[in-house]
């Protein structure tokens, strides 16, 4: 069996950062959140999905359009450097909660380019590039004639980072985004962290067998809509999370993140495990992981395969299944959860 606190050991050392205030020689001396000395940093060329900029110095007014994009500069205690947030989803960890209350909330959903423009932003980040539209928060040539850059994370441009892991690309956001605010160090010891958590999952890896004595297989029930099931393909976070804790995504062979499936397939593919992301806080029909437990065990022949049956079934933060600073707990839970249901190192 394997030891479940050393999983989570590194992300609970970086979330421990979070809203501290703690003094980072990378900001000049400064406490977290205060603006660097002036000419305290040189311009910092970037590269972000494509598009080029130049930050000047850091910047002092920056928007998050994302929960995602939100929480990974809280992360990096930036709190008082931000204009503005928008989109969240689901209720902001405890760990982030007083950094968060600081944050002007432009928008309780997704932004649009007024309530952007408002802010008056000098720097404007979201996790995807779909959110700078014309209907959304303007598109980034918009924004670049206004002379405010923007970042995307590169997970969603995976062809800016060829032959990276999705955790890698997201490490890489942290060291890119710790450059550009002058927070380099703090920055790194995240990514560290990170990736401490990351090896941490795979030196435990199981080397159980599922059917047939085949590497074993998980669905991933993201959400249940109208009766329907979304689980994760092949493009997903939870892919690469599989492939690290020894086992595979049921839908890998599915080029979507997070396609709908039929009941009826879920049951052909027969998995060894189901992990449920609970949605609870979003409060949509099908979305808490009771709900989700309640329609596996309802159904006439998903109620009959073994990982129903059996109860092999791991429930995990539904949000922590897309990629986020948070991700590495998610990967954790599953990591310990297959390791309790017996897949073990």
């Amino acid at each position: 069996m394997r030891h479940p606190v050393l999983i989570g050991t590194a992300l609970a050392a970086a979330l421990a950062l979070a809203g501290t205030g703690c003094a980072d020689p990378d900001r000049g001396g400064s406490a977290a959140g205060g603006a660097p000395a002036s000419g305290a940093q040189a311009p910092v060329a970037m590269d972000s999905c494509g598009r080029s900029f130049t930050v000047e110095r850091p910047p002092g007014r920056a928007v998050a359009l994302d929960q995602t994009s939100t929480e990974t500069l809280l992360e990096l205690g930036l709190q008082d450097r931000m204009a503005g947030t928008a989109n969240l989803k689901t209720k902001i960890p405890a760990a982030y909660a007083e950094a968060y209350g600081r944050v002007p909330v432009i928008a309780p959903k997704i932004a649009t380019s007024e309530q952007v423009r408002a802010a008056t932003p000098d720097f404007v980040m979201a996790s995807s590039v779909d959110l700078f539209t014309k209907d959304r928060a303007g598109t980034r040539e918009e924004l670049d004639a206004l002379k405010v850059p923007t970042f995307v994370s590169a997970v969603d441009c995976p062809q800016q980072g060829a032959g990276k892991t999705p955790f890698e690309l997201l490490f890489a956001d942290y060291e890119q985004l710790g450059a550009i605010f002058g927070v380099r160090e703090r920055a790194g010891q995240l990514a560290r962290d990170q990736r401490a958590a990351v090896a941490e999952a795979a030196g435990h890896a199981g080397h159980g067998h599922g059917h047939g004595g085949e590497v074993p297989t998980v669905l991933y029930l993201y959400s249940v809509f109208n009766g329907q099931p979304y689980v994760a393909g092949g493009t997903s976070l939870p892919s690469e999370m599989s492939r690290i804790v020894g086992a595979k995504n049921a839908f890998d062979d599915v080029a979507e993140d997070w396609p709908e499936v039929s009941w009826e397939e879920v049951a052909k593919r027969d998995p060894d495990f189901i992990v449920i992301g609970d949605l609870s806080e979003r409060g949509r029909p099908g979305d808490s992981a009771a709900e989700k437990r309640a329609v596996l065990t309802g159904h006439p022949v998903v109620s009959k395969l073994a990982a129903v049956r059996d109860s092999k079934i791991i429930e995990v933060p539904g949000i922590e299944l897309d990629p986020s600073v948070r991700s590495v707990h998610a990967l954790g839970l599953i990591a310990d959860g297959l390791g309790a249901l017996g897949h073990d190192g």
